[in-house]
C-alpha cells in the first residue's frame, strides 16, 4: 500500500493514494479524516503515512 499524500489546493486539502502508474487510487478530505479519528480511541498502531489503515496512538 502506498503512503498517503497531502494535496493542498488552497481552499481544499485532501489525502490521496496513488497506484503504481501514479494515478489517484483513493481520496479523502482532511477534515473528514481528522473528525473520524477524534470519534474513537486507538486500539491498533499504524505506520507513518498509513493513519487511515489503523488507529494511531497519540
Amino acid at each position: 500500500m502506498s503512503k498517503r499524500e497531502l494535496i493542498d489546493t488552497g481552499p481544499d486539502k485532501r489525502y490521496v493514494r496513488r497506484d503504481k502508474e501514479g494515478k489517484f487510487k483513493e481520496s479523502v478530505d482532511v477534515l473528514r479524516s481528522l473528525s473520524a479519528d477524534a470519534r474513537h480511541d486507538a486500539k491498533h498502531g499504524a505506520k507513518p503515512g498509513q493513519g487511515d489503515k489503523g488507529d494511531r496512538k497519540h
